[in-house]
């Protein structure tokens, strides 16, 4: 179980390294025209559908799941509020990293329910690895694109997201050992992140992600949605 465990978690994050270089191609290797642009926004769209859809799909029903409604509705606002000072303390720093910042809430607290869940359903934990994989590619996507534009360079941001690919397994590994029979904590954390994710989202992401007279985008966040919504039928 331990190999697998391992085994689908780091498949499900290094798509986090991957995006990155896909999007590092596309934006050195790809003319400059209006049609790259809308791609890229497309792709934003898609990215913060397919997050929305683990807020509304896998995260925030957990902590309704387990979680009574003053201790849910605690742990939401706790991830919103802290999000908004670090929002806006990377705002003051000229920084772009919602993206990022949306995708970790969004990946670490999944893949730490996805150790615990190998326990007692190893083939949804499977399905849900899958699920993870294709989420954190487009995400990767943005998330590239943002921090090459906030000053870090191809290189360092290569390594970040190398190093981030595997953060699944730690977390994976850590709700294997310490999470297995604490389903109110995994439930806390994953509503947390539902608050966090959430105030990024109409924040910065999907304001960002908008065109005008372009109606691509709007759709590419619907797709997004779809594709957690089979995900989670899948799972």
């Amino acid at each position: 179980m331990l190999t697998s465990i391992i085994l689908f978690s780091f498949l499900s994050g290094i798509t986090v390294f991957l995006g990155g270089i896909l999007a590092n191609y596309f934006n050195h290797h790809i003319k400059e025209s209006p049609v790259k642009y809308e791609i890229t926004h497309t792709l934003m769209s898609f990215g913060a559908g397919i997050i929305l859809s683990a807020v509304a799909l896998i995260l925030v029903p957990k902590g309704m799941d387990k979680l009574n409604l003053i201790p849910m509705s605690i742990s939401f606002l706790s991830g919103a509020i802290l999000f908004m000072f670090l929002d806006k303390y990377l705002t003051k720093k000229g920084g772009q990293n919602a993206t990022l910042l949306a995708m970790l809430m969004d990946f670490v607290p999944e893949s730490i329910a996805l150790g615990a869940l190998f326990v007692v359903e190893p083939k949804t934990a499977k399905l849900l690895a899958v699920f993870i994989g294709l989420q954190n590619l487009p995400e990767a996507f943005n998330a590239f694109r943002d921090l090459v534009q906030s000053g870090f360079t191809a290189k360092k941001t290569h390594l970040i997201f190398f190093g981030l690919s595997f953060s699944g397994v730690i977390g994976a590994l850590m709700g294997h050992f310490l999470l297995e029979n604490s389903d109110k904590t995994t439930a806390h954390l994953m509503t947390f992140a539902s608050g966090g994710i959430l105030y990024l989202l109409i924040q910065d992401i999907i304001p960002d992600s908008k065109l005008n007279k372009n109606y691509l985008t709007s759709l590419g966040a619907t797709i997004g949605f779809l594709i957690g919504i089979i995900g989670e039928k899948l799972t």
